[in-house]
């Protein structure tokens, strides 16, 4: 290898895992001047070499016994140890808001939303914490079951939740549609969010509605 000039020596080292299989394959090796030059072998403890000028770095680092067995015990244990451990930590902090927060109750924005005008009415809420909620239609003020279908809690991206609630409309009369509603509900909170069965604050793939969620009854974020 030439010393003369400028030179550029990459070093790549990690582990991965396959989604599928769950088996971890990890890697050590060099480039030199953008090209493969030496690589680890964690089976063998040897060095395999890419390049013909790697020749003699392969038996000085092939006699280093000792350093290879370090490097395949880290590839194999540590380096699969700290991935799993990083992944649930991002896993963990993706799902969870700053400690601050821990004691805020962070209202939804909610929404009606249908794709087509013989699809179900959906209620859907989203941005709330914390995720001891739930949600429900009710007609003339008491809850229903028949034609509804409720939803499971989701994490957003930003550690807030979001839920939603199906009511099939197809048999309910133009006539009894705002004496349906739905409402999203705090658990241990009093002040409900009710948002009327209103054919005018739906929001659908065939016309362009904004949502006007009924505000008397919305409860603000708190400490």
């Amino acid at each position: 290898v030439s010393l003369s000039g400028v030179h550029i020596i990459q070093e790549i080292m990690g582990c991965e895992q396959d989604d599928e299989t769950k088996q971890t394959v990890a890697f050590k090796l060099y480039g030199y001047n953008g090209e493969d030059f030496i690589r680890f072998d964690i089976e063998t403890e040897k060095w395999i070499t890419s390049n013909p000028l790697a020749k003699t770095t392969k038996q000085e680092w092939d006699r280093k016994t000792a350093s290879n067995g370090v490097w395949k015990n880290f590839l194999t244990t540590v380096c699969p140890d700290m991935m799993k451990m990083y992944f649930n930590d991002a896993k963990n902090q993706r799902h969870r808001l700053p400690d601050k927060l821990s004691h805020v109750t962070i209202p939804p924005s909610v929404s009606l939303l249908q794709m087509t005008p013989s699809s179900p009415v959906t209620c859907h809420a989203t941005g709330f914490y914390p995720d001891r909620a739930m949600m429900f239609w009710r007609k003339d003020g008491v809850e229903i079951h028949e034609h509804v279908k409720k939803g499971e809690i989701f994490h957003n991206h930003d550690g807030t939740f979001q839920l939603s609630v199906n009511m099939n409309v197809s048999s309910v009369p133009a006539e009894d549609w705002m004496s349906y509603s739905c409402v999203f509900q705090f658990s241990g909170v009093e002040d409900n969010i009710i948002t009327k069965l209103n054919k005018s604050v739906i929001r659908t793939n065939w016309g362009k509605n904004e949502n006007r969620t009924d505000k008397s009854e919305k409860h603000s974020a708190v400490l």
